[in-house]
């Protein structure tokens, strides 16, 4: 099998080590054999939905955010929202978030249009308002999964009955800091404000994202892909690490496949 990658905007939405993401799809996809194509897609580039089967778009500054909006929703657009309808996995991060949403109001200046692809919108309350920045920590709804990480944005996003949040933070404000949910997710789109990076630290996301991709060009009949366990003891000490920097307690990790083989180096 081959992991089929697009990164939008690497050289523009880059903030606190967002292209780390992508480098942890890329390992963990070779450490099980599976082979990786990632794609480098930047402000004019088109994009193929047929080509990439995970799509990833990292945070940046309303500057950053301004360029981008236009190409985003003119663009590449089209090809993303035939990619997410066909089932690609797609992970948008912080500034990216915000423009898969419907619109971002920021603090001055016009709004900016997003793809619309998540059913949410974002607004900034504008100069002197508290700027939501600190250590999270996210329960995630259903499986009651741990995410951990940073966040750091001026803008508060409000989702719609189209979209889920991700999780309930507790610790950390989320969203908007008022109803505690963090991010979205609507079929195998995937939008936080965490970042860290992000997977790291938090591989059963990492491995979410890959399987959904995967899924769309091998599943099986019944639409499944298994992925072969990896060890992960580092990364739920990392995790563990960053919960308790936070002051999360008494939360616990898999003592994940910690009988599997080594990944290779």
């Amino acid at each position: 099998m081959e992991l089929r990658i697009c990164h939008l905007y690497p050289d523009l939405l880059n903030l606190y080590g967002d292209r780390g993401n992508v480098t942890t799809l890329v390992r963990r996809a070779q450490w099980r054999g599976i082979s990786v194509r990632v794609i480098e897609a930047r402000l004019d580039d088109p994009v193929d939905p047929d080509a990439s089967d995970l799509f990833f778009i990292g945070g940046g500054e309303d500057r950053q955010q301004r360029l981008a909006a236009p190409d985003l929703r003119g663009v590449k657009g089209p090809a993303l929202r035939e990619a997410a309808a066909a089932g690609a996995a797609i992970l948008a991060v912080c500034g990216g978030y915000q423009l898969l949403g419907h619109y971002y109001r920021p603090a001055g200046g016009p709004d900016l249009m997003g793809l619309g692809v998540l059913d949410l919108h974002t607004v900034h309350p504008g100069p002197g308002s508290r700027r939501i920045i600190g250590n999270i920590v996210v329960r995630e709804a259903g499986a009651g999964r741990i995410l951990v990480g940073f966040e750091n944005h001026g803008g508060r996003t409000y989702l719609g009955s189209g979209a889920r949040p991700i999780g309930t933070a507790i610790v950390g404000s989320g969203n908007n800091g008022q109803d505690r949910g963090e991010g979205a997710v609507w079929r195998s789109v995937y939008g936080t404000y965490l970042h860290g990076p992000l997977l790291p630290k938090n591989p059963w996301l990492a491995d979410e994202l890959t399987a959904a991709a995967l899924r769309r060009r091998y599943g099986n009949t019944a639409g499944e892909v298994a992925l072969a366990p990896l060890p992960d003891v580092e990364e739920h000490r990392a995790a563990a690490a960053a919960a308790g920097r936070a002051g999360a307690r008494g939360l616990s990790w898999p003592a994940a496949h910690a009988q599997t083989p080594e990944r290779p180096a």
